[in-house]
């Protein structure tokens, strides 16, 4: 199984959370992406053309690049593990509306003020079949509750 990590809008591939998996999975994935949606989603489907098996973690804006990559290629996906996700920008993305099927674990801080839980909450449900929803006492970046949580687990490590 590939392990990939997809960080936020505003973070990079060098940001807390990458290090944490570059440090503890020294065999996972961790692209750098910049400029807008099309350009971040051509660029990953260019880094896991011919991949599949994927087990694949985003943050944030990474969330919902992952749930497009999963909706394009639900195949080639073995679970998502997403930290709260821009889920809630899909209300404004058409998609074919067939739930995914694959293992999914969403990670959110109730007390995220920058992607509403309550937002992703109500939108999840509607794209994910197998989903288990853990709302954290955390913020946005999940700062409090991250490295706690059971990686090797989700991972499959």
């Amino acid at each position: 199984m590939l392990r990939v990590f997809l960080h936020g809008l505003e973070s990079s591939n060098q940001g807390t959370k990458s290090v944490f998996f570059r440090e503890r999975y020294p065999d996972m994935r961790i692209p750098n992406f910049s400029g807008p949606l099309k350009d971040r989603m051509e660029k990953l489907e260019r880094d896991l053309e011919g991949e599949d098996e994927l087990c694949i973690v985003g943050s944030s804006f990474g969330g919902l690049m992952a749930t497009l990559f999963a909706l394009e290629h639900e195949s080639r996906v073995e679970r998502l593990i997403l930290l709260a996700p821009a889920v809630n920008l899909l209300r404004e993305i058409p998609h074919g509306g067939t739930a995914l099927s694959v293992p999914v674990w969403i990670f959110h801080g109730r007390d995220d003020e920058v992607i509403p839980i309550d937002d992703v909450r109500t939108e999840a449900p509607r794209l994910f079949q197998n989903l288990q929803f853990h709302e954290l006492d955390d913020d946005h970046s999940l700062h409090r509750r991250f490295s706690s949580l059971d990686w090797d687990t989700m991972l499959g490590a």
